[in-house]
Order: C-alpha cells, then structure tokens, then sequence
C-alpha cells in the first residue's frame, strides 16, 4: 500500500506536466473582399390574421399588398386558382385555416369559397346569389392542369398574367383567351397580356438584382430613405406635379387605383411572382389592370394625392415583405 502512493504521485506530475506543453490554437475566419450582401428580413412578420371583406376595384394583388402578404398565399388560405377571381362581398381569410386568428371575429370565414363552377359552360359559373358579383369571372377551363405562374418561377416579363378587378368585367381587364381548337388533352393557350400605349424612355442606368433589371421610376432626388418600420414602408422622390413616373421594370399592372389608404392614386405593378413595386401618391393613373409594361414605360403621372407635397411614394415587395429599394435600384 504504502509502495503504491509514490506511484501514484509519480503520474499524477507527469499528467500535469503534459498539460502545460499543450499548445491552444483558435481559428480566425476572414471574408473575402466583395462578398458582402446586403442583411435580409430576420424572420417575416407573421400573417395579420382576421379577415377582409372585398370591395369593388380590389384585386388580389391589392389585398395582399395591403396586408403585406405574398399573394400566392392568399390565394393559397382562400383555395384561389389563378387568375385569382374575387367579387364585392366576399371574405378573405387573412391567415392559414388551421392559424387561429388574432381578431374578435367568432366564427371562420364563410363566404370565402369561390363561386361554383359545376356547370360545363365556356364560362366560369357566377357567385353563390347572395354575393351579387359585379363582372364576368374570366374564360379559363377550370379543369385545366396548374397553370405555369404556379408550377415553375415566373421569367422577369410577365406577360400573361390574368387579372381580374372586383366588380369590373373581366373582358375589360385581361381578353379572354380564344376557343380552344385543339384537343382537350392539351391545356388552353396562355393569356397574352395587351401592351399599354404610353411612351418608354428606356434611357439610364440600370441594375440586375433578384432576377429582375431595375431602372429609376422617377427623375427626381431622393427625398426618404427606406424605413421597414414606417407604416408605409419605401422610399420617396421628389418633383413636380405632372413629371412622368415610369415602370421601374418589365411587368404587368396588377392594381390601378386609389382604394388603398395613405397611397392615393396607385399602381402596383407584378414583375415575377416574387416581386411586385407600387407607385403612390400619383396626380393621374395613365395605366389599367393587366396591360404589360415596359422599363421605364411612364404608367403615371407625379402629384401629391395622399400626400402634402408632390412626390412619388416607391415601394419593393418581394414574397409579399417590403424590402429597401436602394438594394435594387442603380446608385444615383
């Protein structure tokens, strides 16, 4: 026993010992230069919750930018096939069926089923009765494979995007596509969206980003910078009444109008399904739903509607999310 303690003794030094020879090394990681990228949203905001009730002029697009929702899921809550036919009256869930919601309203929406289409007319079926529809839902067989917006991404130009406005005729916003003549086993031929007739001035520097080439929508000077938590969320140009305002890229007008509160007269413009721009505050509106726009085609013209000043009110969502224009337009 007593042998065994200078042993132990014995080890116990040379384990010590060898610890202090250890050599401690940390790693230090470097970025390489250019590879920064511009910070991301943390996390989306969550879905608002409650509902909304239609009204006349509403466009799918135009809900869900007022919620600060992506549109397909919108669609996708309130089981909405393209091209997205909504009437005065109905409710809109503003969340997943299975997300309970936020507000006081009791019971789950109702009057969010989309209007019966059982019978086997060119024509999609009108809204249940007690809806009262406004307009003829748009000419597309409702049998018809996903259409391509849903199965594969949407290319920079979009330009067979139906739209469809509450209460307005359809065949006023988008024309129907002709009778089909070819088999049934083939899927009707893609809605061509008409042009708009207002000039282009495709002049100026440009900028790639998100898939998308982005011009300047406005020639004035920056007078706001992107805040995420401004009610309003985007920047703002300066000028004068009647300056031209133009696309800040190819696409297609998804709303046209002034039911939006704090905006005034708008447009909001789809340029793939993840992107959408709206421009606010405008004197005269100089486009209509589903015409196809170009790059610095002029869709508007500057005032100070909603505003105190006149002055453009620019705005980038992407999947729904305000995001900081200033990373998608070229420096100025």
């Amino acid at each position: 026993m007593t042998r065994a303690l200078p042993l132990a003794a014995t080890l116990a030094a040379v384990l010590v010992l060898s610890g202090c020879g250890i050599e401690r090394s940390s790693v230090v990681v470097t970025r390489s230069p250019g590879s920064y990228q511009p910070a991301r949203a943390a996390t989306p905001p969550p879905p608002p919750g409650g509902s909304y009730r239609v009204s006349k002029g509403d466009t799918l697009y135009s809900i869900a930018f007022r919620n600060k929702v992506d549109f397909r899921d919108l669609a996708s809550w309130n089981g909405i096939a393209s091209p997205y036919t909504i009437w005065p009256g109905q409710e809109l869930r503003l969340s997943p069926p299975g997300r309970a919601s936020h507000t006081a309203t009791p019971a789950p929406v109702a009057a969010a089923t989309p209007p019966p289409s059982a019978t086997p007319a060119p024509h999609a079926a009108p809204p249940p009765a007690g809806a009262q529809p406004g307009f003829a839902p748009v000419t597309e067989a409702e049998s018809a494979p996903p259409p391509a917006v849903v199965s594969a991404p949407a290319p920079a130009t979009t330009t067979n995007t139906p739209v469809v406005v509450a209460g307005k005729p359809a065949e006023s916003v988008v024309p129907p596509p002709p009778a089909p003549s070819a088999p049934a086993t083939q899927p009707p031929p893609p809605v061509e969206n008409p042009p708009a007739s207002t000039p282009i001035v495709a002049s100026g520097a440009t900028r790639s980003a998100g898939g998308i080439t982005w011009r300047w929508p406005a020639d004035g000077a920056l007078i706001k910078k992107f805040s995420s938590g401004d009610a309003i969320p985007g920047i703002e140009v300066g000028g004068k009444a009647g300056d031209p305002i133009r696309a800040a890229a190819d696409g297609v007008v998804v709303y046209s109008g002034n039911g939006l509160v704090g905006y005034g007269e708008l447009v909001i413009i789809k340029h793939s399904d993840s992107f959408l721009s709206a421009y606010g505050h405008n004197r005269k509106r100089l486009v209509k739903e589903g015409e196809k726009v170009k790059a610095g085609q002029t869709v508007a013209e500057m005032g100070s509607s909603g505003a105190t000043r006149d002055e453009l009110q620019f705005q980038i969502r992407r999947d729904g999310n305000p995001v900081d224009p200033l990373q998608y337009l070229p420096p100025k």
